[in-house]
């Protein structure tokens, strides 16, 4: 039996089961920012792995953690539900975390599978149980995700903060272990806020109560079979990056088939404007995903990470990120109400163009910063500052929008799988970053005054790449409000 989304109720603000889904959202974090921010320093340092096949993993891990995002909708929506899926994923996070942990790099390959197989598919299950709680026309939805999305990155400046402290000691079983802990804390909030977070208008709730048995037991079935095969995937980095480019094209002519073939031509037009955002988004995520890889090594080799006499690990310089959105979502809420209330078009369309034109120049200041390097090459840490305090102000434009989005242009029946499908963004523009990360100088060996110009070169390149993407988004920003204006007229 199919239920419609809870009516807005006098005298609370939001649904319920929204303030439940923050604070799980910032527990369910923590596991992900210390690998996030940690895999790539572990595996070179700890584990022997050259520098390109720390990245070149660390491109896999975001790829198949992103990826596994649209499939993660599929799952839920009509197997196992939301909420199911959610818990069974984080019990094998739990797992993997303790496996990278304490068995070494058998474990590694392992671990990393439990716990891609747990965060890949978790992730759009919350976005589907937060997006279930409002009407497609609730206004309160946008600072529902930017709410949200704060409380993710308060999970991210947790574990980045933690990752840090073991990072400079390198105590790495210590920060795994520690890692479990937010995934047990997620799991338990769950349990005890179990009925509110029911699902809400999925196709699972119409099926009868024999065929919701046996698409139960297929749904677990599956969640188990990931757990060998990432496994594989993830020892064949090579093959598994082409594998996730290749399938994010083929994902994406299938949505267009599927947009044309609409016989709505509302819809056709909002999944049209989809299709034409999450072109231009794969371009700013390719640059954002840098930060654990490429960018990661260069903070750690060319940037001088003395500041007023104390030693700063990677790990904190990535907390500038964390810090901009915890601090910047609510005021980014608060400012975009008031200036709309003023007469001000600041909407979809013009977000994402001006995300593109912020980390754009957030790569652009690396090579004023690399020119004006001391004599032996490192570079200042204040403009690596500036770099992520700029990204961070082009992921505010665009993730929460991006998210909150999918209700506003997709079909009902298709909103988690075009959920997922705006995450496997991410993770092609991951692979992408790896590749890209393969092209910086290799630091091993070398100096700053030697692999400065080739982080320059490849800087400059990818900063006004961006921005002309910005531009030719910004271009197209009349076409997409037609689209956008006249679906929802």
């Amino acid at each position: 039996m199919n239920q419609s989304s809870p009516a807005p109720q006098a005298g609370h603000p939001i649904p319920a089961g929204a303030g439940a889904l923050f604070f799980i959202q910032i527990f369910s974090t923590l596991g992900f920012a210390v690998l996030y921010s940690t895999l790539v320093l572990y595996a070179t340092k700890k584990l022997g792995f050259s520098e390109g096949s720390a990245n070149a993993m660390m491109g896999i891990f975001g790829a198949f953690n992103y990826g596994l995002h649209m499939f993660g909708g599929y799952l839920g929506g009509r197997f196992l539900s939301n909420r199911n899926l959610f818990v069974m994923g984080m019990a094998l996070q739990v797992v993997g975390c303790w496996l990278i942990a304490t068995a070494g790099v058998e474990g590694l390959y392992w671990g990393l599978a439990m716990f891609l197989t747990g965060s890949g598919l978790n992730v759009t299950c919350l976005n589907m149980m937060l997006t279930q709680r409002f009407r497609p026309e609730d206004e309160r939805r946008e600072s529902a995700f930017l709410w949200n999305y704060a409380g993710m990155n308060l999970g991210f400046f947790i574990g980045f903060a933690v990752a840090g402290y073991f990072q400079l000691s390198e105590n790495y079983r210590a920060l795994f272990l520690f890692a479990t802990c937010g995934n047990l804390l997620a799991i338990v909030i769950t349990l005890l806020r179990w009925p509110v977070l029911k699902d809400i208008n999925t196709p699972l709730m119409g099926a009868a109560r024999r065929q919701l048995r046996l698409r139960m037991l297929v749904g677990v079935a599956v969640l188990l079979a990931l757990v060998p095969l990432l496994r594989v995937l993830l020892t064949h980095a090579g093959f598994s990056g082409y594998f996730v480019v290749v399938l994010g094209i083929l994902i994406f002519v299938a949505l267009g088939v599927l947009t044309l073939r609409q016989r709505n031509a509302g819809e056709r037009r909002r999944m049209g404007a989809y299709l034409l955002l999450a072109l231009g988004s794969l371009v700013f995520w390719m640059l954002y995903q840098l930060a654990p890889m490429g960018l990661m090594l260069f903070t750690e080799h060319n940037i001088d990470l003395a500041v007023w006499g104390l030693r700063v690990a990677p790990q904190w310089v990535q907390n500038i990120n964390t810090m901009v959105i915890v601090v910047g979502g609510p005021l980014m809420a608060w400012l975009f109400s008031r200036l709309r209330q003023r007469g001000w078009r600041i909407d979809i369309p013009v977000q994402f163009s001006a995300s593109l034109f912020c980390i754009g120049l957030g790569m652009l200041v690396l090579p004023v910063g690399i020119a004006l390097a001391g004599a032996d090459g490192m570079v200042a840490f204040k403009w690596i500052v500036i770099s992520y305090i700029l990204q961070s102000l082009g992921e505010l434009l665009i993730s929460p929008i991006g998210y909150a989005m999918i209700g506003k242009l997709a079909p009902a029946r298709y909103q988690g799988i075009m959920m997922g499908s705006w995450m496997m963004v991410t993770g092609v523009a991951s692979v992408l970053a790896g590749y890209i990360s393969g092209l910086m100088p290799q630091n091993s060996g070398s100096t700053p005054l030697a692999t400065n110009p080739g982080y320059s070169h490849i800087f400059m390149m990818l900063g006004w790449g961006a921005v002309a993407t910005g531009v030719a988004l910004l271009v197209l920003v009349p076409l997409l409000r037609k689209l956008i204006t006249r679906a929802v007229a």
